[in-house]
């Protein structure tokens, strides 16, 4: 069987089921139906064709017994056996036995090639032979059994009685292949008639399976849409039956969805607008403010003592607040889809050797990169990214601090690693989320809690990830924290929409 006909198979395993279960419902109640004619047809053709040949039988037995002489010869029972044979309208053999002398039985057949005595059963002769007392219930000591039997496949019926007062036994041989060949046809209309009317269910079935999956495939068609993003999804609802409660149900979910999801996107929009509004309306301020902390630092020798502390807690807050509104407005972009790369061919070793050594860390930190590795990149982001990870480690580990490159297959792996204590494990699933720090398992940062989701932001504009772990020591203790940077090599990679590096270095801002 081809993949297509099982892919319909399981696209349409409902309709399947319906369909087995309407032939199964068709096939149970025809076979009993047909088995039940078939039994009551049989019996009753069985027993008119026995009790005519058995009446029939009584009556000759009765009329032509009754010239035999007290002790017939064996021509007188042969000559009345075959003309209780002749003048019968049941067409069967008679046998009739008696007795010459005590003792000395004499049998007489209308055709001894087609019926013998061997042919009687032996059950059937002792009850013919058996006197029974006469009495109120039984006013006759002998009776009239019969029995069905078959001889080379073919069906007969046998019956037999004795003449009361000493006459001799008679014996019927009947064959039942004529009404054998007549069941046997109406088994056959009969199995005919249950197929079609399997076949027809199983059309009703296909019927009613379209009726019902029809509604259900649409719905499902509409469950699908609304998943993909299309809110406006509506069913159309007709009738007043169950699926019609459904389809309205559905749409009623589906408008209370589009309702919900259209006042969280214009608060998010109102909240993505604030902080936007709020970042930019505070460089101005911020402008002046660093202004004057670089002349107050540039004059921090010379002041009083007593105020020398606070121009310096002045002068870190304000760098600190600077650097948390250019992370809100980073965050924005990115939240806002306005964040663009601008693509140029890195080399590795030195974009990060010229991140260590603009923010003078040359001593604290090792690198072990080999130089030639170059990738399609946008230097800026990969500054960013590479500024939080050193710093985060360099903060909260300490240094010395491991950075360390390589390649696998057609990606740029970056690892980071410190020799601090290392992350909590209830801390590493969230130490990308904005705003958090784990100030209670490392010492107080000074940070805006922005850093690392800034970093995996901008790796995930990249096509890239970053993730965390701790690193084992031989004492099976944590050893640090490890962050790895994973970058395609390949440009071709990266979905985001991309500004490309001209050949003579100029960059079009996003």
């Amino acid at each position: 069987m081809s993949k297509g006909i099982y892919a319909r198979l399981r696209f349409s395993s409902l309709r399947l089921r319906l369909v087995v279960v309407f032939a199964l419902v068709a096939l149970t109640a025809a076979v009993a139906a047909s088995g039940i004619a078939y039994w009551l047809n049989r019996e009753a053709v069985l027993t008119r064709t026995q009790d005519g040949a058995l009446g029939d039988f009584r009556q000759e037995m009765q009329n032509r017994t009754a010239t035999l002489p007290l002790r017939p010869t064996q021509d007188d029972l042969r000559r009345t056996a075959e003309q209780m044979a002749s003048g019968s309208a049941a067409n069967y053999q008679v046998l009739l036995l008696g007795e010459r002398d005590a003792g000395k039985p004499i049998v007489g057949a209308s055709d001894p090639d087609d019926f013998t005595l061997a042919d009687v059963p032996r059950s059937l002769r002792e009850a013919v032979d058996t006197k029974r007392p006469v009495t109120d219930a039984n006013p006759y000591p002998y009776h009239l059994f019969w029995q069905r039997t078959e001889r080379n496949g073919t069906p007969y019926l046998v019956g037999g009685t004795r003449i009361d007062g000493g006459g001799p036994s008679g014996y019927m041989f009947k064959s039942l292949a004529a009404e054998k060949a007549d069941l046997n046809s109406l088994a056959w209309s009969l199995g005919i008639a249950t197929a079609l009317a399997v076949a027809g269910s199983v059309l009703l079935a296909q019927v009613a399976a379209t009726t019902v999956l029809r509604p259900v495939h649409r719905l499902g068609e509409a469950a699908r849409q609304l998943g993909e993003g299309k809110l406006d999804t509506r069913l159309r609802v007709s009738g007043a039956d169950e699926l019609a409660d459904l389809s309205r149900t559905f749409n009623s979910a589906a408008e209370s969805l589009q309702k919900k999801v259209a006042d969280m996107s214009a608060r998010e929009e109102s909240s993505r607008r604030f902080v936007a509004d709020m970042s930019h309306e505070l460089r101005t301020p911020l402008t002046a403010l660093t202004a004057v902390t670089e002349v107050l630092e540039d004059e921090q020798d010379s002041l009083d003592p007593m105020i020398a502390p606070a121009v310096a807690l002045v002068v870190s807050e304000t760098r600190r607040l600077n650097d948390l509104v250019e992370n809100l407005m980073e965050v924005t972009r990115f939240d806002a889809g306005t964040a663009r790369l601008v693509l140029d061919d890195v080399d590795i070793a030195d974009q990060i050797t010229a991140c260590i050594d603009a923010r003078a860390w040359l001593d604290a930190v090792e690198l072990d990169a080999e130089r030639g590795i170059v990738a399609p990149l946008d230097p800026r982001r990969l500054d960013v990214i590479l500024a939080n990870l050193i710093g985060n480690a360099l903060k909260h580990g300490g240094s010395p601090v491991r950075v360390s490159v390589r390649t696998e297959e057609d990606e740029l792996v970056i690892a980071v690693r410190d020799h601090g204590p290392g992350i909590p494990e209830e801390v590493l699933p969230h130490v990308f989320d904005r705003f958090y720090k784990a100030s209670a398992s490392r010492p107080r940062s000074d940070g805006s809690g922005l850093g690392l989701s800034i970093a995996m932001e901008n790796a995930l504009i990249h096509g890239g990830s970053i993730t965390a772990s701790n690193s084992v020591g031989e004492d099976g203790k944590a050893d640090g924290a490890v962050f790895v940077l994973r970058l395609p090599l390949d440009a071709s990679g990266i979905t985001r929409e991309v500004q490309t590096l001209s050949s003579q270095g100029e960059v079009e801002e996003a």
